[in-house]
């Protein structure tokens, strides 16, 4: 029997950095420099945030060379801890995982949008966004690694243009990159503990690769290359991207915005030139959504399988798509989008998911102390314990301070889990009650 193909690095780098490069880099500066007023604190903010993201991944590709199976956290946590903590990893991806990104997606882009199209409602847009493409991946099965490979390019050939004729082109502020006395004060304050969480959603997509390692040709060598060149790659292009926005634009600009690429773009190349620059910026976006609809549903449906009570979200109709699933993430997109603002559904699912991305690199510890698992798999997280220790460490720092400053959406990630405990009792008893008979 024909063993199955296997990719190499070049198409594991691709898949972490079209993981990576989606809506936060375009958005979240605006939001940082509203608290952080220093631009060497701001860029030493991204550079954390992508070491963060290489210890992380790095981790993740033990916990996926130990446990090379799909379902991210919700099979982790589940090995390694208990049910009760996989079933909540899998709740939190069905409510938050995925139709929050589809709705910061569809904010950010309905905002570029209103640049060129000011009398639509950002709002109304947005939704009328996620209900068009739920309609698309509802009808047609799609690959769709292709067109996000292709999508990707674009962002990253968009990026590097960007950058290149912003440090060409902008008439440039006046920075200062070495830092005083005051900088490192912000750096250790709650506001920058809490930017990181901006941070860290823009470079969500850090374990990628550590997700389909058992298609991964030697592994043991592919894994750990692949994380740590694509996000050393996108950390670059992160930081000088940041750099080129605060360099074209002054910082009130772009306080509080979160379009800051037309802000800067507009600084660079004029009225007209910003506003190409924020339609093709929208129309990037359409990937990342698209990229959502099409695998946020299939995870539900993995759930559905496995819980009597959630039975309903595993149908498909006769393509073999779960429209069930699907219609139920653009409901709560939809709900998010329009009770929510852009930065109140950061931090809620930010906060929520960092919850159990912390426990998941815990498990590494756990991991180690199991002479079963040492047996079965080779490749072993780069410089343990520092590596995993620093993820748990900077990661439980943000999220300490969400729990002080940031209390209505933690208590909301807070409520959201308990009634993950909640439902998982139910079921639990419910399965024990069918069984009896």
């Amino acid at each position: 029997m024909k063993k199955p193909a296997k990719i190499g690095l070049k198409t594991a780098v691709a898949i972490v950095i079209a993981n990576m490069i989606g809506t936060g880099v375009f958005t979240s500066l605006g939001y940082q420099v509203v608290d952080i007023k220093s631009h060497f604190a701001l860029l030493m903010l991204w550079l954390v945030g992508g070491f963060i993201a290489l210890t992380g991944a790095l981790s993740y590709g033990e916990l996926g060379a130990a446990m090379p199976r799909s379902g991210g956290e919700y099979h982790f946590l589940s090995k390694i801890y208990h049910p009760l903590l996989g079933f909540l990893a899998g709740w939190v991806s069905i409510l938050i995982g995925f139709s929050a990104p589809v709705a910061l997606a569809a904010m950010a882009m309905s905002q570029y949008a209103s640049v060129v199209l000011p009398a639509i409602s950002p709002i109304a847009l947005s939704i009328v966004i996620v209900i068009a493409i739920s309609l698309v991946h509802s009808f047609n099965l799609r690959t769709g690694s292709y067109f996000q490979l292709v999508v990707t390019i674009l962002k990253v050939l968009l990026i590097l243009f960007f950058i290149v004729f912003g440090i060409l082109m902008a008439s440039g502020q006046e920075m200062s990159l070495m830092p005083v006395a005051d900088d490192w004060s912000q750096i250790f304050s709650p506001a920058f503990a809490i930017s990181l969480i901006y941070v860290s959603y823009a470079f969500s997509g850090w374990n990628a690769s550590a997700y389909i390692i058992d298609e991964i040709k030697d592994p043991q060598n592919t894994l750990p290359k692949s994380l740590l060149m694509g996000t050393v790659l996108v950390t670059l292009l992160y930081l000088l991207l940041n750099f080129v926005f605060m360099y074209a634009s002054p910082l009130y600009e772009l306080e509080g915005k979160i379009e800051v690429g037309f802000v800067a773009a507009h600084s660079i190349f004029g009225a007209l030139g910003g506003k190409i620059m924020a339609t093709l910026i929208s129309l990037l976006l359409v990937s990342t959504i698209s990229a959502m609809v099409w695998i946020g549903p299939r995870v539900t449906k993995v759930m559905g399988e496995d819980y009597p009570l959630l039975r309903f979200l595993a149908k498909t109709n006769r393509a073999g798509i779960p429209v069930t699933s699907i219609w139920m993430q653009a409901s709560i997109t939809c709900l998010l989008i329009a009770t929510a603002t852009f930065e109140q559904v950061l931090i809620y699912a930010g906060f929520v998911l960092n919850i159990f991305t912390t426990l998941a690199v815990v498990g590494v510890f756990i991991l180690r102390q199991s002479k079963k698992v040492k047996k079965v798999h080779h490749y072993k997280v780069w410089g343990y314990p520092i590596t995993p220790a620093i993820f748990i460490i900077l990661s439980l720092w943000t999220l300490i301070y969400l729990l002080i400053e940031e209390r209505t959406e933690t208590s909301a990630g807070l409520l959201t889990i308990l009634a993950g405990i909640l439902f998982y009792g139910i079921n639990y008893f419910y399965k024990r009650k069918k069984e009896s008979f």
